[in-house]
């Protein structure tokens, strides 16, 4: 089920937050598009094609996303989910720029 970014980010005056559900080893790095899951959350799919070993995978994550949103790598930062699939990100910035970006490149 797709839905709107919205219920996926959370709008701060400096920074948002995005939710995402990971999958490592996805052969590729890519982000996938916004959905649902079973739970009722909202969220951002991503995948990378490093495996989930010794935060290898979180790595690829944080560069992905840095680069999708315009922004430095050390403007995004891991809040939860070190070692599950459902993580929550911080990344500083504009979040106007920020959420543009994300949206845009979901879109494709």
């Amino acid at each position: 089920m797709t839905v709107a970014p919205g219920a996926a980010i959370r709008r701060h005056d400096d920074h948002v937050r995005l939710s995402v559900r990971l999958t490592p080893n996805g052969g590729r790095d890519a982000v996938d598009g916004w959905e649902t899951g079973a739970d009722g959350e909202s969220y951002l799919k991503a995948r990378v094609s490093d495996p989930p070993d010794k935060g290898k995978a979180n790595k690829a994550l944080i560069a992905l996303i840095a680069k999708t949103s315009g922004v430095a790598k050390s403007a995004v930062n891991l809040l939860s989910g070190d070692t599950q699939r459902k993580k929550i990100l911080r990344i500083e910035g504009d979040p106007e720029d920020i959420i543009s970006r994300l949206e845009t490149a979901v879109r494709g």
